[in-house]
This record gives C-alpha cells, structure tokens and sequence, in this order.
C-alpha cells in the first residue's frame, strides 16, 4: 500500500481545481465558519460590483472588481488547499481498491472430508469456513483454524517478502484479498461482505470522511468567534465613519467594498481555510508509513502522548535470544564445549540453536559436518524434558535447562560442578538464559544466550524522554530479568510477569493520573489493553480480536513504528500551532496596510500610519487582498508535508514557534504587500 505521490501531483492538482469550484455550494462553505464568512463577503461585493454598472457613483467598477475577483479566489483557494489533501487520501485509497477482485470461495460442507462448493466471496457469512489452497485468494477477513501456509501480502502492505500464517497464536488472522502462496489454509470467516478491513482501510485513508479531533473542533470555534468580533467591529464602522463625515463636514464615508476587504483581512482566514487540510494531510502522513488510523482523533492523541507501553520481543530486543558466550567447567576447554554444543544443535532449527552454531563457527570455526554414514540420533525439544541434544558414537550430548540437565546427568552418575552452578546464577542475575550442555555424565559448561537490545533503541528512548515522554517495558521475563534489560535499553519503567490483567491495570493508573497512554499489540490478550490505551497500535499480523480493539493497524506489523506515530502525532500539532501563529502574526501585519488606507478620507491624519509607504489607498486595499488570498497557495505544500519536528522540550518548541512563525508570519506581509503594491503601480491596475 505504500505509495509516493508527490505533494503536487499533476493528477491530483487537477481533480482539486474541479473540486474547489465544486466546493462553491453554500452547504459545503457552511461547515467552514471563516470562509463562509468570506463567501458571503464575496456574494456581497459582487452585487456592489453590477450595482456600480446600473448606477455609478463612488468607488470605480474596476476596484470593486478587482476586490471581488480576489475575494473569490481567497475562497477558492481555500477550496483548493482542502482538495488538495483530499486528493492524496483518494489516490491512496485507489491503490487500494486495485487489490479489490472478485473472488470465489470455496466453502467447506464436510471439514474432514475436504468437501467443498464454490459461491461468491460476497455471499459469505461470519461463521462460514472456507479453505483456500496455494495460488488462491484469501476471500474475506478470518482467522486460521487450521493450517499453515505462506501468505503474499503485498497488495496490503507493500512488502514483497511473503509472511507466515498458521492456526493458534499471534499470527492467524488474514486479510480479504491477499494471496496464499505454499500449501493450504482453513479459514473461518469473520467480517461481513463490504465490511472487511481493506473496505474499512479503503474508508479510512479517503480524509474527506474522517472526523474532526476535539483540539481541531476547539480551534474551528476559535476561529469562528473570532471572525464574529471582527464581524461585529467591521459593521460598527459604517456608522461610525458616516457620523464622523457629518460632525466634521469633511472627507468621505468609507465603502462598503473597503469594509469587506478589511474583515476578510483582519479575519484569520490563513488558519482557517488551511485548518481542514491540514488535518487530513496529518493522516496521509500516517497511511504512507503503512499505518492506519481508524479516526483523526487517533492521530492527534498521539501528538499528546506521554506514556508508551513497549512489548520486550520485537520491540526492543531482535525477538529471540542468542548465543553470545562458552563458559566452561573447570577442567574442559571453551572449544570442547563449543564442539558439543554445535553438535546438539544441528538439528535445532530455532533461532536460538542456529545462534549456537553461528557463535562456534565465529569463535572456533566449527562448520556444518557430514553425518550421514555416522548416523547421529537426534533429540528434539520437548517441553516435558526441557532438553534437546543428539546421541553420536555412543555419547549422549545434551543442552538445555539447568535442572533438566542436572537430573539428567544424575541419571547417569554424574553431578553438576559447583563452578558451573556458579556460572548459571550470574548469567541469570545479568538477565540472560543459561543452557547448560553435557556429554554423557559429565557437564561441559554453560551457553549464555542474551536478549539483544536492537542498535540505536536507547538513543530513540532518550529522544523521548527529551519530548516529556514516559517509557515502560511490557515482558512475561521475571523481574530480575527485566530489571537488566531495562537498564541496558534505557527504558523509564518496565512490568514484568505481564498478564492481561496487569496490563490493563497499568493502564488505567496513568490514565487515572491524568496521562496519555499509548500501547502496541498483537495478541487476543493484548486486547483489553488496546481498547483501554488513548493510542492502540494494533499489528496486521496480528488476532482479529487485536485488530478489532486498536485505533491504528500498522500493515508492517513492526511494534517500533509507535515511536514514528508519536513523532507524526506530534508534528500535526506543530503544524497547526505554527500555522496559527503565522495566521495570526500576518493579520497584525495587514493591519498595518489597510487600517490607514481605508480611512484616509476619513481621518487623513491616519496616513502617517501608512509605514509601507503604499501608492495609494486603493493599491493598499487591493495589494493586502490579493495577498491574503496567494499566501494561502504559498502555504499549501507546508501544511501537507507538515513541519519539521525535533524532539525538543516544550519551552524551545514554543520560543522556535514564535521566531520563525510569529515573526515570519510580520515580515512576510510587510514584505508581500508592497511587492504587490509596486507592481499594481507599474502596471496602473490599482
């Protein structure tokens, strides 16, 4: 599903300039308070611009044209920055629907007798069980019963690499139109037609759909009570000039085109026509990193996030254990202890086993040997024994848990040294797992396989404890365990022995502290936590029951992608913040322009406000128009990509906010404005 269209696309330009102008219709104005405002001031200069045609008197048709055309386009533009953000939502979702085919099921009458009969995926019911066999489409969202199979889900996710699917666990639940590539799959249907996740994905990423978030709806009531004081002023000055011409007997009344433009300047139009796209280009954002949000709401929690719940494996360790040093016992050599623990582990196929190997190689350069004509006796892993090993010209080579060993090598007369007794109480005090290894009766030493905290993890950790954020491990390990893992990932906190239970527990305490919660899972047990967690981050990978419970899916199912949620969270409320500002600061700066001009021939002494020196009152009026409505344009591309974040404390954040964005937002128009007035000047437009 990953794309790459750029921000201006010449597709998407083009479907925004048809939409802006259908957008035009007063009932899709009406949702936006400040341009609608602008609207009606629109509707309104247009009649004063065919009224100067019938009856000429006062201000020229030109410069109520001119106001009106500009006024128009201020609108437009508006129109245009929110189709704009929409069309990037609707190009995502047309990649989307190209996965979207007609499929036949074949549904399951008689599951041990494999019979089946082909309907349509959309007569499917919940309930229904279907097998779909290698080079099959999955049909409709479900969990494997039964199975397991190779899953190609790039028409989701974009990765090319297939994924494992397998009944029981953390990683049965499929996606409706992904691809089974090797053997065969059970599935029972769990969604209704057009109600799976890629219709709901589909659904999501189209933003024109999305609801608005508490802060966007408290600053759209903002805005719009500020644009109704504005309103207000603006209306009290007619009269008020018009009895100020009587007393005085001199100068003239101001307009009622100059009113319009004055409101439509001292209104935050900025702010308000960028507010919308603003919002869906945050969840854009979000989608092209393979992250789903189920609202905009989820978005913006992340930005104000303060606690991230982690899982341990996958998250901040690579996932499985590895080898990482021999010790050996008293009177036997590093390499005869490799040596035996590479030969119990040819057969083991799990990560840690192949670790085994890849360390005695590194250190000894032990390599794979041919055993055929000696015909070694393997012994598989069993959680009854907790042991594994193989049986080789008569010697019984075993490796596996302290305590099976140590019974295991009484069995035979031997007993575990005490140097070795030694060795395994402080690799587990470090936090690591001891495998003890044995040759018949005679204990060789131990393995120590460590949890590897992934590169760069407490860097990011630092990052977020520099952001205000707090971060807890969630691990199943004892606490001694997770004690040291904690300590060597710079985690804040962790919670060991993790239940269900514990966890929604936890949650719910900083949350009754008044603190954002954010949490990844896959899990059916991590469910209760993701419906209680402000910011869920479900895995694609993951149960139904998970996927139900979250607010976001992440289709790359990578439990570290919460960090770069918090970081787009946070940057779309930067961006609102610091296109606010500039919103603001730029209307102190039209002031400046307008205020003198129009009431030069009420009051002339208000010219030696006139600080840009401007040509003439109609040429100020017009300039500060015309560049109301161009800044808008200008701060499109800004708004869809977002500004740059650094995980800075809030304090540098608000001083960076007002240098670049406060100030920017008083020079640019100082700046803008008189460039316009030149040319309108040069050009005898104005």
């Amino acid at each position: 599903m990953k794309t790459t269209t750029p921000l201006l696309d010449r597709t998407i330009l083009t479907g925004a300039i048809t939409a802006s102008v259908w957008k035009l219709n007063p009932r899709v104005q009406l949702r936006n308070p400040v341009m609608f405002a602008v609207y009606l001031g629109s509707l309104l200069t247009t009649v004063l611009w065919a009224n100067s045609w019938a009856a000429p008197a006062g201000e020229s048709s030109g410069f109520i044209l001119g106001v009106t055309v500009w006024l128009w386009f201020t609108v437009l533009f508006a129109n245009f920055a929110e189709a704009i953000a929409e069309g990037h939502g609707q190009a995502q979702a047309a990649s989307l629907k190209k996965s979207r085919t007609s499929v036949v099921a074949r549904k399951l009458s008689d599951r041990k007798g494999r019979r089946a009969t082909e309907v349509a995926a959309t007569d499917l019911q919940i309930g229904d069980v279907v097998i779909v066999n290698a080079g099959e489409t999955i049909p409709t969202d479900g969990e494997v019963i039964e199975g397991v199979a190779s899953v190609d889900e790039s028409a989701i996710t974009g990765e090319s690499a297939p994924v494992v699917r397998e009944s029981g666990g953390d990683r049965s639940s499929v996606t409706g139109g992904t691809q089974v590539i090797s053997d065969w799959l059970i599935i029972e249907v769990k969604t209704l037609p057009g109600q799976s996740f890629l219709d709901r994905m589909i659904a999501m990423v189209e933003g024109a759909k999305r609801q608005k978030t508490p802060n966007e709806i408290a600053l759209a009531i903002l805005l719009a009570a500020l644009t109704l004081i504005f309103l207000l002023v603006v209306a009290t000055l007619l009269p008020y000039s018009i009895f100020s011409v009587r007393a005085s007997g001199q100068g003239h009344a101001i307009s009622l085109t100059v009113l319009v433009a004055l409101f439509v300047c001292l209104a935050p139009t900025t702010i308000g026509a960028l507010l919308s796209a603003i919002g869906i280009a945050g969840m854009n954002r979000l989608s092209q990193t393979n992250v789903i949000a189920m609202s905009g709401r989820a978005v913006e929690a992340a930005g104000d996030v303060d606690v991230l719940l982690l899982d341990k494996t996958g998250t901040i360790t690579l996932g499985n254990r590895q080898a990482t040093r021999f010790i050996s016992a008293d009177g036997v050599t590093e390499q005869e202890l490799a040596e035996a623990a590479h030969l119990a582990s040819m057969a083991d196929e799990t990560a840690e086993g192949r670790s085994i190997a890849v360390l005695a190689k590194k250190q000894f350069g032990l390599r794979a040997r041919e055993l055929e004509h000696i015909k070694p006796h393997f012994i598989a892993f069993s959680a009854r024994t907790r042991m594994s090993g193989v049986t080789l010209d008569g010697h019984e080579i075993r490796k596996g848990a302290t305590e099976a060993v140590e019974t295991h090598v009484r069995s035979l007369g031997g007993f575990l040294p005490e140097d070795v007794r030694t060795a395994v109480q402080q690799i587990a005090k470090s936090g690591s797992t001891p495998l003890v290894v044995s040759r018949d009766a005679k204990v060789l030493g131990v393995i120590e396989l460590k949890d590897i905290v992934k590169g760069g993890i407490k860097e990011r950790f630092a990052e977020l404890r520099q952001m205000g954020i707090k971060t807890v491990m969630i691990t199943g390990d004892n606490p001694l365990t997770a004690a040291a893992i904690a300590a060597e990932a710079g985690v804040d906190d962790f919670l060991a022995e993790a239940t269900p239970e514990a966890k929604l527990a936890l949650i719910r305490e900083y949350q009754t502290g008044g603190r954002l919660v954010a949490m990844t899972g896959d899990g059916t047990n991590d469910a209760p936590a993701l419906a209680q967690a402000d910011v869920a981050v479900a895995m694609n990978s993951g149960t139904q029951a998970a996927k139900e419970a979250g607010n976001m899916v992440d289709l790359d199912s990578n439990p570290t992608k919460l960090i770069e949620i918090v970081n787009i969270g946070k940057q779309l409320l930067m961006t609102r913040g610091s296109l606010t500002t500039f919103s603001i600061a730029n209307d102190v700066a039209k002031y400046f322009a307008i205020l003198p001009a129009a009431f030069a021939t009420t009051y002339p002494a208000l010219k030696a406000l006139d600080l840009m020196r401007l040509s003439s009152p109609s040429s100020a009026i017009l300039s500060a128009v015309i560049f109301n409505a161009v800044i808008i344009i200008a701060l499109i591309p800004l708004a869809l990509k977002g500004v740059a974040y650094r995980p800075v404390g809030a304090a540098q954040l608000l001083r960076n906010n007002l240098l670049i964005y406060g100030l920017g937002g008083l020079v640019v128009p100082f700046i803008g404005i008189k460039m316009i007035d030149l040319l309108l000047s040069a050009t005898g437009l104005a």
